[in-house]
């Protein structure tokens, strides 16, 4: 039976930390498993190189960059491959582009096309644990190496768990699995057991950094159970399967609330007075698709004067080059101004109760009234509401809302009027 585990960059951090991953994986193939292994860059390797990149370039290009940024996980994974020999077993190391996967050539957001793994089930059918350079593939029609994105080693260890057909894809970080809220904010946050793909899916979209957004889409999508677990103990984490949890005693009758996100790395663009008509909005959200711009929250005011304004959120890397793209597009399409609001954030309510009790939402804006916190924009879907506040009311955002919904580790979950 295969199994994928993935070490972060604080698993990886130091050449103790990388022997202690090294005993872990010669464990669980002792115990009779075929592992893979998706490592990360050595602790903050890639903040350097990436320092180092902007240094020397004001705008480096994206080919390069990514030919910089892959050397970090090829240092963790020959590092590790040489501690799995020292504790007694076989391995063998390999790139992304070795290990078989395929990418769109998007340079510092490439997404997977396909995974042709022979050299890794070759490799485990001669005994060897695996281990592959996490956030990295090469391009199928430029042949480049390319990155996946922050966080993509999460999406490389998923994927490959469903191209290997694995029994589990456990990652191993630094916390011991999924809160109702970040511990930081929230003393009390209780860690979760068991979370479904769609719940793991909002909170990671809400801005939870557990998992990357594309890893717990990928899972959903090819059904691999994730298990998030720390790599400095033993304890069982997180499972992340598509049935979800269960809590003990959980009844029909109350709501199902799984936790609190927030993010406080997107910013707000507001376009002002936009002409009211046909095709405007399609141009405007094409432009920025063209160029890679994701775009998160959206939300359009009421005409008035036969025109409008239209406001949505993306990640504050990308608001220069909305900006830019943007004033392009002034006399074309005819918008009166454009303005970028960094000091904004994102919190996040989701849970899969909310489908079928009303009141969620109610609950929710009140605890966010009574903490004196005001709501900018609101985006809902069927297991979440999210709200723009203030950047500053962020910590007392989520505060209110985990005590409003009874979430802490010393409180039963709350059933919400109907």
């Amino acid at each position: 039976m295969i199994v994928v585990h993935k070490y972060g960059g604080t698993s990886v951090a130091d050449t103790d930390c990388i022997k202690r991953v090294a005993h872990r994986v010669t464990q669980a193939k002792r115990n009779g498993r075929d592992v893979v292994v998706v490592v990360s860059a050595m602790g903050k390797t890639t903040d350097v190189l990436l320092g180092q990149a902007y240094d020397i370039a004001r705008m480096p290009a994206g080919r390069e960059l990514d030919m910089l940024l892959t050397a970090g996980e090829r240092i963790s994974m020959s590092l590790l491959a040489m501690a799995i020999h020292e504790a007694g077993c076989t391995a063998r190391s390999f790139t992304g582009s070795q290990a078989g996967i395929i990418t769109d050539t998007v340079h510092g957001k490439a997404r997977i096309l396909d995974i042709t793994p022979g050299r890794i089930t070759e490799a485990l059918a001669d005994g060897h644990i695996v281990i592959v350079a996490g956030f990295q593939g090469v391009s199928r029609d430029s042949k480049d190496v390319t990155t996946l994105g922050r966080g993509g080693s999460d999406t490389t260890a998923v994927a490959l768990a469903a191209a290997l057909g694995a029994e589990v894809c456990e990652i191993y970080t630094d916390v011991d699995g999924v809160y109702t809220a970040d511990p930081r904010i929230v003393p009390d946050a209780r860690r979760l057991s068991r979370v479904s793909h769609e719940e793991m899916l909002e909170l990671a979209a809400g801005g939870a950094q557990v998992l990357q957004v594309r890893s717990v889409e990928y899972a959903r999508n090819h059904g691999v159970a994730v298990h998030v677990r720390s790599s400095f103990t033993y304890t069982e984490g997180t499972w992340i399967t598509e049935e979800g949890r269960v809590p003990e005693g959980e009844t029909v009758e109350s709501a199902i609330i799984s936790g609190v996100a927030h993010d406080t790395s997107e910013g707000k663009l507001v376009i002002r007075r936009v002409p009211d008509r046909p095709g405007i909005a399609a141009r405007i959200f094409t432009a920025l698709a063209s160029q890679s711009i994701n775009v998160d929250m959206i939300v359009q005011n009421v005409a008035q004067d036969g025109t409008t304004d239209i406001s949505f959120t993306l990640p504050l890397d990308d608001g220069p080059r909305a900006l830019a793209l943007l004033e392009g597009l002034r006399t074309e399409v005819g918008l009166e101004d454009v303005i970028f609001d960094e000091r904004i954030g994102k919190v996040s309510l989701v849970g899969a109760g909310m489908k079928t009790h009303p009141g969620v939402a109610a609950e929710m804006f009140s605890a966010l009234s009574d903490a004196g916190v005001n709501i900018e924009m609101i985006s809902t879907s069927t297991i979440r509401v999210s709200v723009v506040v203030r950047e500053a009311d962020v910590r007392t955002a989520v505060r209110a809302i985990h005590t409003r919904f009874g979430l802490g580790s010393e409180r039963p979950e709350m059933e919400v009027a109907r």
